[in-house]
């Protein structure tokens, strides 16, 4: 059996980095050191684990099976290891850690006013960044540690990381005011509804067809979409500005002035929003206390337990 006294924290750091990085250059530039000094620390990786653990590829370097294996188990050493040298006890209103969370333009509208003056309140010094979500990173990320925490639907949601419920999510009918639908003084018709001109979010970019078309489709019935944005932000101008009628999250429209906020004249299933992070940032005293200061901002989260 290996001694591990020939394995020092650097050495895992670099291999750590060589995984994520599978470039020598990049991965000597993230940890501040030379490409030699690297590539030296890679070849006492490979003495001690009796493995090549990398090699040469079209575009830099491409870990072996036995460096695949390894790498769930390291970040989870170098996490521990990071638990280890931290105090014991976190005190918010001298802290000058930072964070990053990752969510959609909707999530982070709904909890940036109320999570970031309770975070003023009691870590004034405590830096944030909102970043949006990219569902097919968030794992990484999270295992990287280029993001602590990701704002997602169960839907979208990589397997074995902890998670959180905050909120279930109805859609309404949104437009403007003094649209001429308002003045019939009856509830709108599905043929109504179908009949107006629409417009929808499109995360991806460019589709002109969502949850609300697949609820039309069941029932024979089809509406004409003309506009298709990448954010929900930018629709309730549109909408004050236009006769046009959009689904969308209740929460993004609550208060807002000059807006019609109906429910819609089908049923169009809603969704759930979940808090998730990764094993590395679990049991972090910080991380927790961060969640919780999140959580707390939604009334939905009241009774709720980390898993």
């Amino acid at each position: 059996m290996k001694e591990i006294k020939g394995l020092d924290l650097n050495l895992l750091k670099a291999l750590d980095a060589l995984l994520d990085e599978c470039n020598v250059t990049r991965a000597a530039t993230r940890l501040g050191i030379t490409q030699p000094a690297m590539s030296g620390m890679l070849t006492r990786l490979r003495d001690y684990f009796g493995d090549p653990l990398f090699v040469r590829a079209q575009r830099g370097i491409v870990p072996t099976p036995r460096a695949l294996e390894l790498a769930a188990p390291l970040k989870q050493v170098i996490s521990d290891i990071g638990v280890l040298i931290q105090p014991l006890h976190f005190e918010p209103s001298t802290s000058q850690l930072a964070f990053t969370l990752a969510a959609t333009d909707y999530a982070l509208s709904t909890i940036a006013v109320s999570f970031l003056s309770a975070l003023k309140r009691h870590a004034p010094q405590i830096r944030i960044a909102l970043v949006p979500v990219d569902d097919q990173q968030v794992q990484a990320q999270l295992e990287r540690g280029d993001i602590d925490l990701a704002l997602i639907t169960p839907e979208t949601a990589p397997p074995d990381l902890h998670c959180r419920t905050l909120f279930d999510e109805h859609y309404v009918c949104v437009l403007r005011a003094g649209h001429p639908v308002m003045q019939q003084g009856t509830p709108l018709t599905v043929d109504q509804f179908c009949a107006l001109d629409h417009a929808l979010v499109s995360y991806s970019g460019g589709s002109f067809r969502g949850v609300t078309d697949e609820a039309l489709q069941a029932l024979g019935k089809q509406r004409q979409v003309t506009l298709s944005v990448k954010s929900f932000l930018v629709l309730p101008d549109i909408l004050r500005a236009s006769d046009m009628i959009a689904i969308l999250p209740s929460r993004l429209v609550q208060g807002a002035e000059g807006l019609a906020v109906f429910p819609p004249p089908l049923e169009v299933p809603g969704f759930t929003k979940i808090a998730v992070w990764h094993e590395r940032r679990h049991r972090d005293s910080a991380h927790r206390w961060l969640r919780e200061l999140l959580f707390r901002q939604y009334d939905g989260s009241k009774g709720a337990v980390e898993e």
